[in-house]
């Protein structure tokens, strides 16, 4: 891949929820672009990814428990009925948290190898002709997600991504150049 090639496929990817939620996404592409995400820069090999993918009826728990916490928080009634199905409008959810670390700094630094994971799990998706959202989890709903996806208590989640074959394009927006101090 050429300097070029990767800066297309940078600006050329987009966050789309134009998905088809019925047509499945093989389980080695998913496995293919997970194990990608673990190539991220992760400072002291701390392996920090907790990954969960859920598919079938599984999303549906997961709305319905995000929900219930939603609720029980007193939000908005039209916004927690749409929370009980949104996870069914992709085929695959891949959830990904972020283990503790032994200091604040190091739980810092885990969140960040996360993050930079699931870029590279964006950008995989994409290379491979799918569609992918990252979204994030709603507030005060990481110990539920923790309990559908079989994570420890202590996990952070950041992502809960929708993923599956695209049904349309997103427009490019445009973006302001970058504001650089060089010193």
């Amino acid at each position: 891949m050429s300097p070029d090639d990767l800066a297309n496929l940078i600006r050329s990817r987009r966050s789309s929820l134009l998905i088809d939620a019925q047509r499945e996404v093989p389980r080695a592409v998913v496995e293919d672009l997970l194990e990608l995400l673990t190539w991220a820069p992760n400072h002291k090999r701390t392996w920090p990814w907790r990954l969960a993918v859920l598919t079938g009826d599984v999303r549906r728990a997961l709305g319905e428990s995000i929900a219930d916490v939603m609720a029980a928080q007193g939000d908005d009634a039209p916004k927690v009925e749409k929370t009980r199905t949104k996870y069914l409008r992709s085929p695959v959810v891949i959830a990904a948290g972020a283990a503790p670390g032994e200091s604040p700094q190091r739980t810092a630094e885990n969140r960040y190898a996360v993050a930079a994971g699931l870029q590279n799990l964006l950008l995989a998706a994409h290379a491979r002709g799918l569609a992918a959202l990252w979204g994030s989890p709603m507030r005060g709903a990481n110990a539920a997600i923790n309990d559908v996806c079989g994570f420890e208590p202590d996990t952070e989640v950041l992502a809960l991504v929708y993923l599956g074959w695209p049904t349309g394009t997103v427009e490019t927006p445009e973006r302001p150049a970058p504001s650089i101090n060089w010193l």
